[in-house]
């Protein structure tokens, strides 16, 4: 007995030794990674809050001087008698960027779901095939797919045509350098980035739970209320914010099809680093920009990791 203890107790150090062994493999296996991380993500993020709290150079750039003016430009500025007014200008791009980035993960969830469930429900090969067309627009430049709405939408382009050709239309103003055109090429550019993952939750979803619910005369309605959505959540939510993050910064739309006359908070941002050359204030508009997506984000997680409680669900 007492030398069962005596080996058991010899044992000890060399599991601990083995545990520390791993950890220290796995820090040096993953050291790339945070090597990565902390060059492309760390430092030029570091960069940005640095250039934003600084005095911005009347001649463009910035001045290595501490300063918050470019965060007051954002709700104030100065008036005639150099006194600070109450500035709603960026406040409104601001919410204009939100509600439109909003309205696009809403209106590609409500299209990529059913699209997404079908596919589901094909044989192999048919899935492959609808599959491939669906990533089919990634082959192809973001540029050449946006600029292909504005001949769609322009004056006597594809759509303002056909409608006055089959009569439903006499007089139609322009359909471009508008909210919806931006919102259509939005939908348009980033739909596939919600079908693939709520594709691959429905993927795995168990059909016997939905045949089951049907023999126990349960409607189709309450099927998908009560069963698919709460089991394809994660795929929803991981569409939402694949469509909704990056619409918070684009681009290319209202350049494009709002003509420039509509500005969003990513062409704002361009516009002072390219164009006004206020790199401190186009700094801090990007601070915005990253505090909004780390809050939702952060919102997310907080829902996600909700335990749930037993009898919630009826």
């Amino acid at each position: 007995m007492n030398q069962v203890i005596n080996e058991s107790n010899q044992l000890k150090p060399s599991l601990s030794m083995v545990f520390k062994a791993k950890i220290s493999w796995n820090l040096v296996g993953l050291m790339p990674a945070y090597l990565m991380m902390f060059l492309l993500m760390i430092i030029p993020l570091g960069i940005i809050f640095y250039v934003s709290i600084m005095t911005s150079d009347p001649y463009g750039g910035y001045q290595s001087v501490f300063s918050l003016e470019s965060y007051q430009q954002i709700l104030f500025n100065y008036d005639w008698d150099d006194n600070l007014s109450l500035n709603l200008q960026y406040l409104i791009i601001i919410a204009r960027t939100l509600i439109l980035a909003m309205l696009t993960a809403c209106i590609c969830l409500l299209i990529s779901f059913p699209v997404a469930y079908f596919i589901s429900r094909q044989s192999n090969s048919t899935k492959t095939l609808l599959l491939y067309l669906i990533t089919l627009p990634f082959w192809v430049s973001m540029v050449i797919r946006v600029y292909a709405w504005v001949l769609i939408l322009s004056n006597d382009g594809v759509l303002e045509s056909s409608l006055r050709f089959f009569g439903l239309v006499t007089d139609l103003d322009s359909l471009l350098y508008n909210n919806s055109a931006m919102l259509v090429g939005m939908v348009y550019s980033y739909i596939p980035l919600m079908i693939l993952p709520i594709y691959a939750s429905i993927e795995k979803l168990d059909v016997r739970l939905t045949e089951a619910a049907s023999d126990l005369y349960s409607t189709r309605f309450k099927t998908l209320t009560k069963i698919i959505l709460p089991l394809c959540k994660p795929g929803i939510v991981a569409g939402f914010i694949l469509v909704f993050v990056p619409c918070l910064g684009t681009v290319l739309e209202p350049m494009l099809l709002g003509g420039g006359k509509t500005m969003m908070l990513g062409n704002l941002i361009q516009n002072q680093f390219s164009i006004a050359r206020n790199w401190s204030f186009g700094a801090s508009l990007a601070m915005v920009l990253l505090v909004i997506v780390m809050l939702f984000l952060m919102w997310n997680a907080s829902k996600s990791s909700r335990p749930i409680v037993e009898g919630s669900i009826k």
